[in-house]
């Protein structure tokens, strides 16, 4: 007989253990974005974070196109894609990517700062390049079950636009556009995400696996503001010390 404890949670159960991981895990309590939030970056940090943040940014829709050409299922794949367009644009229509341009250009970055990986902290490529090979190499449902951040992103979302639009007055509120889209995106797309998690993640095994691929995501976040904060803060502080 199968143990308690190896048995399959219910869907609630199951939401309830993936929403804890971001309780506990999500980098919305970083010391960093409590810095950000309570309008304690200066302008150059700001920028560091910008421009390392874009290396995330750039490469959901590559992770995305990864993940996509892996699921087996049609009517999975004709939802996926809409990711990258929101990411990469039409030729009609301005996508995260250059909304996220439009950022640093608001924050007296040059696209060629940005775009040309410049300021670029080890730590936050490392995370970033690690979050991409999760994604091709494990399986697609674990892949899926790690977007769920976006569980846990509209509340950190708002609250930042609300710090940027009250502390940042520098930053032209146009610059500010991705934020405000993301706080709509999010939402749908953790909603499908977690309907794609439920339906295909049955047994104990992969149930754990999910949860576990959550927390690694979370985790990848959390480094890449580690890299942040140390650089920004804890080094410029030693120094003038």
């Amino acid at each position: 007989m199968m143990h308690a404890s190896q048995e399959s949670w219910s869907h609630d159960k199951f939401t309830e253990r993936l929403r804890t991981v971001g309780r506990e895990h999500y980098h919305d309590k970083h010391p960093f974005h409590a810095l950000m939030n309570r309008g304690e970056l200066d302008r150059e940090q700001l920028r560091v974070w910008a421009a390392n943040r874009f290396y995330y940014q750039k490469n959901i829709p590559i992770k995305d196109a990864i993940l996509l050409s892996r699921i087996p299922h049609r009517d999975l794949r004709q939802k996926w894609i809409q990711r990258i367009i929101d990411h990469d644009g039409t030729p009609t229509e301005v996508g995260g990517i250059e909304k996220w341009l439009r950022l640093g250009e608001a924050m007296g970055l040059s696209r060629d700062d940005i775009e040309g990986d410049s300021l670029l902290l080890p730590g936050v490529r490392y995370a970033v390049d690690a979050y991409v090979e999760f994604v091709r190499t494990r399986p697609w449902v674990e892949a899926v079950a790690s977007s769920l951040t976006e569980l846990f992103a509209p509340a950190l979302m708002a609250q930042r636009l609300s710090a940027f639009e009250k502390y940042y007055t520098w930053i032209d509120k146009d610059g500010l556009a991705y934020f405000r889209a993301r706080l709509t995106q999010a939402p749908r797309d953790s909603e499908h995400g977690l309907a794609v998690v439920l339906e295909h993640c049955t047994t104990p095994e992969v149930q754990r696996k999910a949860v576990a691929a959550l927390k690694f995501k979370c985790d990848l976040l959390w480094a890449q503001l580690d890299a942040l904060y140390y650089y920004c803060v804890f080094s410029r502080n030693s120094t003038d010390a």
